[in-house]
């Protein structure tokens, strides 16, 4: 997928939620590679801010970002919507520190937009994926999180679950490739409890508060004299009544607006990674809170697998494709130079194999006493072996070719391996396989550490 940004700049304007300030905002293009930069003109020298994870600063609330002592509040919302539209370069102008709430859901942003265009820029997106299953739960918040790989004909899908002990109850709401987030997620309105306000209007915020930014669910403790009295502290002159659960009577745009509502905020805290999620999540009561921290784990795993550069995710229960024995009958090697046990994947691109490092082998009598450290030179000898396999499971009759090394590349030894440790073995072709000729890309990982990796070349022979 390209690289996005808006066609034409957009302007906005409206209070903060929670500062109150009125607020201008202009969207403008950016070029490739630009990411998403807030920029405060209403300070001097018009600091930028990035958006990043690393940037945020809190979550009360709402998602606030920061950079020394320059803020920018209130950011979900706008990058909800900009993730809706895969937009993942904009220049954002503001006259204020708040994105201005206008009514408590993205549906202005995504008309803006729509009206703005959006064009490809001359880049590929890059994409977070992961290859296993990963459960998360912030210590914090209590909110819970589940990451789930999907298959290559397989779309990405996140799901919010609320559930309270009130008129909202439990409710369910997903997004896929399926669903319009125009139509579907963006009206969602952000909404609370009656019987919040109090404590939010005395820690200072949702100053800019009002019925028409937000639903506001009634609470039997709040009998309706106390609630115009709430409502005299936000300035609201008009009467406020409770009517169906809901303040001033406001009707729900969906029966499961809160979680949609949720889910949008999800999309927004998200996209603080600067890159869409390729996947299934599963939020069990998300906030902005679990959302961010939930955000920082998927990029320490993903920042674990770019390091890692595609470490296989072996199943050790799994039967092999060929074990000791069957690997004797392709290979001529034998004890003690018989340097891979297993294979457990292979393609015509790739093989991963196996070799677990004893103590019994030879050479550690003398490599070296008393430090027992298996020797590089057999690490590419392993990976060699293993990618020997790939390249004999393409030819019709294997047991009659041999494999020799034609030469070695861009070789590195990062950590010792010794005894005990079991060595993940990946050979990839670097490029087709032409007249025998043979270049492929090895990394050798013990847990989650490469500890040796290089360009090798061999040459398939058939034997006389």
């Amino acid at each position: 997928m390209r690289q996005k940004t808006i066609a034409t700049s957009f302007r906005l304007e409206g209070i903060g939620l929670h500062t109150g300030e009125f607020v201008k905002l202009e969207c403008k293009p950016a070029e490739v590679g630009k990411g998403i930069i807030f920029k405060r003109i209403d300070l001097e020298n018009a600091p930028e801010i990035p958006v990043s994870i690393s940037n945020v600063d809190s979550t009360y609330r709402s998602t606030t970002i920061k950079k020394g002592d320059i803020f920018v509040h209130t950011i979900e919302h706008l990058l909800s919507a900009l993730r809706g539209f895969n937009i993942d370069n904009v220049l954002v102008e503001l006259s204020g520190p708040e994105i201005p709430i206008l009514d408590g859901s993205a549906q202005a942003f995504v008309t803006a937009i729509t009206e703005a265009g959006v064009v490809d820029l001359d880049d590929d997106q890059e994409v977070i994926e992961l290859q296993q299953t990963f459960n998360f739960i912030d210590p914090k918040s209590g909110s819970e999180y589940t990451y789930l790989p999907i298959g290559p004909d397989e779309s990405s899908e996140i799901t919010s679950i609320i559930e309270y002990s009130s008129k909202v109850g439990r409710q369910v709401a997903i997004y896929n490739d399926s669903i319009d987030y125009s139509t579907e997620i963006a009206p969602s309105r952000t909404f609370v409890f009656v019987n919040e306000l109090e404590e939010l209007f005395n820690q200072g915020v949702i100053k800019g508060g009002r019925v028409d930014n937000a639903i506001v669910f009634g609470h039997e403790d709040y009998s309706q004299e106390r609630i115009k009295a709430l409502a005299s502290k936000f300035n609201v002159q008009e009467d406020v009544l409770v009517d169906n659960g809901i303040l001033n009577g406001l009707k729900l745009q969906f029966p499961n607006e809160p979680a949609r509502h949720k889910l949008l905020d999800l999309l927004g805290d998200l996209y603080l990674l600067r890159k869409p999620i390729r996947g299934r999540i599963i939020a069990k009561r998300p906030g902005h809170t679990g959302n961010v921290a939930f955000a920082k784990f998927l990029r320490d795993e993903f920042q674990k697998v770019k390091k890692l550069r595609g470490k296989p995710v072996i199943d050790y229960n799994k039967e092999p494709l060929y074990d000791h024995e069957s690997i004797k009958k392709l290979l001529p090697h034998r004890y003690p130079f018989l340097l891979v046990d297993k294979i457990v994947e292979l393609s015509k691109e790739k093989v991963v194999g196996l070799k677990n490092v004893t103590g019994n082998e030879g050479f550690f009598q003398g490599h070296f006493p008393g430090n027992p450290v298996f020797p590089g030179v057999l690490q590419m000898e392993a990976l060699a072996q293993t990618g020997g396999i790939l390249a004999l499971s393409q030819v019709d009759d294997p047991e009659n070719w041999d494999t020799y090394f034609l030469k070695m590349d861009s070789v590195k030894f990062k950590k010792i391996v010794r005894p005990g440790d079991t060595i993940v073995l990946k050979m990839e072709l670097l490029s087709p396989i032409r007249r025998g000729i043979v270049h492929m890309q090895g990394i050798a990982y013990v847990g989650d550490s490469i500890v040796s990796e290089g360009e090798l070349t061999a040459q398939i022979i058939k034997r006389t």
